[in-house]
């Protein structure tokens, strides 16, 4: 029940920080993994193991992940719970009506959260990628956590396991105060490249699960702009093969 409450706080912070970071610090650039298959899985199995704790992907279902290289048997070895088929919809495991009593609301869908969170900032894969990497240990604050895109975030930092404890190393200036560098408090299991990475790989899957059919889209766009352009040229001869005997 605990890592349920935490993983909630987690994605519910998620949603609301883009509207606090409108202000904040400048987002860093998202890896663009659409077409890394290896990223995409890796990513999904993040997004399984710690996303669908809460949080729904209503609009995908599980067979759908053979798309980026799983077969059926790795979906159901790896990703699904002993209930779930492999034709079921990706559902959260928390009870909605149990949410809204705890939290005051239901956690949001994730299916798209990807696309409907870019900003002047960047994308929203940059404001996921920077909001996942910029937790930071604030014992002054009632979860003991903070971030720097979204400051006084009312959530814990879930994947500390994964990226250690950090402390964020600020410097006064003109009276505010200025970000200049981590202190970490304590090791994570993964090193900060293999973080950085992992949460590049998760972004990268939710980048594709809010359009699996964007890369078929992109390669079928370029198919009918070249076929327009071999087109125009035939067009373009006909014409002046038509023309060129009339006065």
């Amino acid at each position: 029940m605990k890592k349920i409450i935490l993983s909630l706080a987690l994605t519910l912070g998620l949603v609301a920080g883009v509207q606090a970071s409108s202000d904040g610090m400048a987002w860093d650039k998202a890896p663009n993994k659409i077409n890394d298959m290896g990223a995409l899985q890796n990513g999904a199995k993040i997004f399984v193991n710690h996303c669908l704790n809460c949080h729904s992907a209503a609009y995908m279902r599980y067979n759908r992940l053979k798309d980026i290289g799983l077969t059926e048997q790795q979906i159901k070895d790896n990703l699904l719970f002993t209930t779930e088929k492999v034709g079921d919809t990706m559902k959260s495991n928390i009870d909605p009506k149990q949410a809204k009593e705890w939290f005051g609301a239901t956690p949001p869908d994730l299916t798209v959260i990807a696309r409907s969170r870019a900003g002047h900032n960047g994308t929203g894969a940059d404001y996921l990628y920077t909001y996942m990497r910029t937790f930071y240990r604030d014992e002054a604050k009632p979860t003991g956590w903070n971030n720097l895109v979204f400051p006084d975030v009312g959530m814990p930092h879930v994947l500390w396991e994964m990226q250690g404890e950090r402390r964020a190393v600020f410097e006064s200036h003109d009276g505010h105060q200025q970000f200049k560098g981590w202190e970490q408090i304590k090791p994570g299991s993964m090193n900060e490249q293999e973080y950085d990475q992992a949460m590049a790989d998760l972004v990268g899957y939710l980048q594709w699960m809010g359009e699996p059919a964007q890369t078929t889209r992109t390669r079928l766009g370029v198919f009918v702009l070249l076929f327009l352009a071999g087109f125009m040229f035939i067009a373009w001869r006909l014409n002046a093969s038509f023309w060129k005997d009339i006065k």
